[in-house]
């Protein structure tokens, strides 16, 4: 969840630099005349990508699935559509 937040807020950074570099000789005075404005732009476009790649970065804990070992083995009870499963056993290492 956080890092969905996070790729958010650097998603909406990112645009908004990208934005004030069309703005560079009024708004950004500040910067030294060797970043131009082809600089802040792809400044801002790095920072819109590290957002994307947070937003959509798969937590491997989230969604309710259940993590188990891969040696254990799942034991049925019951045939076809009814059969469940009612416990686990370790499988033998080869």
């Amino acid at each position: 969840m956080g890092n969905k937040i996070l790729g958010y807020i650097l998603g909406i950074i990112g645009l908004l630099v990208m934005g004030l570099s069309y703005a560079r000789e009024t708004i950004l005075k500040f910067l030294p005349p060797s970043i131009d404005k082809n600089d802040v732009f792809f400044t801002g476009i790095v920072i819109v990508v590290i957002g994307v790649v947070l937003l959509y970065n798969k937590n491997k804990r989230s969604g309710g699935k259940i993590n188990q070992s891969h040696e254990e083995v799942p034991i049925y009870e019951g045939e076809g559509k009814n059969r469940k499963i009612v416990a686990y056993k370790k499988e033998a290492k080869k």
